[in-house]
């Protein structure tokens, strides 16, 4: 009785796993054609619980969730010729506000606001390397450098702030958090260019495939081991 219900637990635990690998795999898929998005990998480990001492009961090997790791290769770059569309070149992040907060991603598709404020397509403004809002006076032709220095006509109005972390995290929305030191990125800015996901829909729709015949083959070991639990009571009634 005791190994099952543990083994019971071990198999509760894959089919969180594989529940877990199904929505990112689900996530991946559903951004193929966001611009700037940037798959996400679940790692997963073995945890021993606890350390087997001759007790065959206590053989269990758990499945664990470890950490999702955001993939930072590079996606395909495509010509729209907006020229407030913007695409990096290397690694790098543009620079959002979002509710108070800065955050960074990699989807260059920007626009104009009511007030002239340079915004992403969620409507929140981008910054320059000062940390402050781009206003722009929708007047003259629009021309960023390489650089990420943004003239309208003759005037300078300001740089895109494009910075680059050892590692991020994913917000949602094609939003990151930056972990570690920011570091001088060498991104080389391109505009009326967007950088399109990197995803490969191939390649996801077999992860699918894969992540959704292993939460079924957890969910059915768990049934037969509960069939097998109710045969077992009722034959010890007997």
């Amino acid at each position: 009785m005791a190994l099952t219900v543990q083994s019971l637990y071990v198999l509760a635990a894959g089919g969180e796993r594989a529940k877990e690998q199904l929505d990112i795999v689900t996530n991946n898929i559903a951004n193929v054609n966001t611009p700037g998005f940037k798959k996400i990998l679940m790692e997963e480990f073995s945890q021993h619980i606890p350390e087997n001492k001759g007790d065959s009961y206590n053989l269990l090997v758990f499945p664990r969730f470890k950490r999702t790791d955001v993939v930072l290769t590079q996606g395909v770059l495509r010509k729209t010729g907006n020229p407030l569309d913007v695409a990096l070149k290397g690694r790098g992040f543009f620079t959002v506000r979002v509710k108070g907060r800065e955050v960074y991603t990699r989807n260059g598709h920007f626009f104009l606001d009511s007030t002239g404020r340079l915004v992403d397509a969620q409507g929140n403004p981008v910054l320059d390397i000062s940390g402050k809002e781009i206003i722009l006076n929708n007047e003259s032709r629009v021309t960023i450098t390489e650089d990420g220095v943004i003239y309208e006509g003759d005037r300078k109005v300001g740089i895109l702030r494009v910075v680059d972390f050892s590692s991020v995290k994913p917000l949602g929305d094609s939003y990151y958090e930056g972990i570690g030191q920011s570091m001088a990125t060498d991104a080389t800015v391109l505009q009326g260019y967007l950088e399109g996901s990197n995803v490969n829909p191939v390649k996801e729709m077999v992860r699918l495939v894969e992540a959704q015949r292993r939460f079924e083959i957890y969910g059915n070991l768990m049934r037969s081991m509960d069939q097998m639990n109710l045969k077992s009571t009722e034959l010890g009634r007997v």
